[in-house]
């Protein structure tokens, strides 16, 4: 049942940037040095959007040296998958049903 999804991954996945972020996390493991190469985004401004992914469980960092490497959580998107896939499958079967007005 989709009540069950973390509003705060709908939000963070809602931001345009963010949703490129975790496109380009899909791919590979990267550093801020090269998120903000991909994005354009300047590096306050992605390491705030990075902050939001975290915090809603998306994303896990790794520390490199000086660096910090982002890599997706695939099972939180496979989760969310899931369940908007249960959304929809009731959907299509709840077509033919409509309450009648009093």
């Amino acid at each position: 049942m989709l009540t069950s999804v973390d509003p705060d991954v709908i939000r963070a996945l809602g931001d345009p940037l963010r949703l490129r972020i975790v496109a380009l996390l899909a791919r590979e493991t990267l550093c801020t040095t090269h998120l903000v190469e991909e994005t354009g985004a300047r590096q306050t401004n992605l390491s705030n959007h990075l902050r939001v992914l975290r915090e809603a469980g998306i994303v896990d960092t790794e520390p490199c040296g000086r660096f910090t490497y982002y890599k997706l959580k695939p099972e939180v998107l496979a989760d969310l998958s899931g369940q908007f896939a249960g959304l929809a499958a009731s959907a299509r079967s709840a077509a033919e049903n409509k309450r009648a007005c009093p």
